[in-house]
């Protein structure tokens, strides 16, 4: 169960480098640069979803961090189902 917990942080990690990363580039990088593109391919098909119940305010776009703390709430349910079973 270690090993499932390990990739399981794994995983989020990365999650949270690429939205991350797609929030920065959006603001000093060409959006047709394809860096950006495919950073934003792998991101955007889960911001859609939150932009449609908490669409930009202005130029200021939570759907990013909305969707780092649902990610986050969700990996600690999986750890605590993880632990859970080892016990």
């Amino acid at each position: 169960m270690n090993i499932l917990m390990y990739i399981l942080d794994a995983v989020v990690n990365l999650f949270f480098l690429l939205v991350f990363a797609s929030l920065i580039l959006s603001y000093f990088m060409d959006p047709f640069h394809p860096l950006r593109r495919n950073i934003d391919r792998l991101v955007e098909p889960m911001l859609m979803p939150i932009r449609r119940v908490v669409p930009p305010l202005g130029r200021i776009d939570f759907s990013p961090v909305i969707l780092i703390i649902l990610v986050q709430i969700i990996a600690s349910l999986l750890r605590n189902l993880l632990l859970s079973l080892i016990i």
